[in-house]
């Protein structure tokens, strides 16, 4: 399984990139700091200086339906804002 899922693309994150070469990553619940280092330098090519991570738990919701009371809930994720060095950069939209 890989460590890295998918890259967050919002107009936040794409901010952050721009002006301050952070990006951020949804990866797998159970990796470290060092494994998400690891996987995005091997990856894209480039260093990394510093990894954040956030684990956002799962959302609770309750319907009242016809058929009576529906209960679901969202997964929950890992979320890593990774920060590489100077002049390093991420292209997520390059064809290759």
């Amino acid at each position: 399984m890989s460590v890295l899922i998918k890259p967050i693309i919002t107009e936040k994150a794409t901010a952050d990139s721009e002006l301050n070469n952070r990006y951020g990553f949804i990866v797998d619940p159970k990796a470290n700091k060092l494994q998400i280092k690891d996987a995005v330098e091997a990856t894209y090519g480039v260093s990394v200086e510093k990894v954040r991570t956030m684990n956002y738990g799962a959302k609770r919701s309750t319907r009242y339906t016809k058929t009576g009371i529906q209960h679901g809930k969202t997964n929950a994720v890992k979320k890593a804002i990774v920060q590489v060095a100077e002049g390093d950069i991420i292209d997520f939209y390059s064809n290759i």
